[in-house]
């Protein structure tokens, strides 16, 4: 489903990890029930906006606004270490250089930091205010979520880190098919946060997803 209210997320989040089967022999603490994370999810965004953090809504949750299909089991905030400060409440159990992760009443938080200047760029460049019901959230554009989805690939690829790197892939395909973006200028755009090596590999992976996306369309069109 797309989402449209801060329920939606909370709901989003909820079923991702009940219905994940390694949660079901003890992984994951499931004792927070689901009106709790509901209520959890909506008290987070209101801590951020009471405190005047400065963020943008990134991860599969900002995904769902724009396409459906996509499962998640957190919430990915893109913001300055700085502005972390000021909500203190989420309890930090990983942090280096360019990313964190932390809990919050039971919702896992992935955090980006602005330190790293693609994520910095994205937050000053690519980001559109949605409303949520009556609640204004800042989430990364069409463009801001592909950009990022890129620039992670050439690592994954790296890692050997083939689930990742087909659900990265996968929601690039979905937002090109969806809504058409300049690929060109988006490559253009990334360009300088990649060395040489990278861009090339990213080059080629993004025309195959393209290839891909173009058959789906001429098999519609039969």
């Amino acid at each position: 489903m797309k989402l449209k209210t801060l329920e939606d997320i909370g709901q989003v989040l909820y079923h991702a990890t009940a219905f994940n089967p390694r949660h079901w022999v003890g992984d994951v603490d499931m004792s927070v029930s689901k009106e709790d994370l509901l209520q959890a999810v909506t008290e987070l965004f209101a801590l951020l906006r009471q405190r005047e953090v400065s963020y943008v809504l990134v991860g599969g949750i900002a995904l769902l606004h724009y396409v459906e299909g996509r499962n998640t089991q957190d919430l990915d905030l893109l913001l300055a270490v700085n502005d972390l400060k000021r909500v203190p409440e989420i309890a930090l159990t990983y942090q280096d250089v360019y990313f964190g992760r932390g809990m919050y009443r039971g919702v896992q938080v992935d955090l980006l930091f602005t330190t790293n200047p693609l994520f910095q760029r994205v937050k000053e460049e690519h980001v559109s205010w949605e409303k949520f019901l009556e609640v204004e959230v800042p989430i990364a554009t069409v463009e801001g979520l592909l950009l990022l989805k890129m620039y992670a690939l050439p690592s994954l690829y790296r890692q050997g880190d083939f689930g990742r790197v087909s659900l990265y892939e996968n929601d690039i395909a979905m937002l090109l098919y969806a809504y058409k973006p300049d690929v060109a200028r988006l490559l253009e755009e990334i360009s300088g946060y990649l060395g040489e090596g990278e861009q090339a590999a990213l080059k080629d992976i993004i025309r195959e997803i393209q290839s891909r996306v173009e058959r789906f369309r001429r098999g519609l069109g039969g």
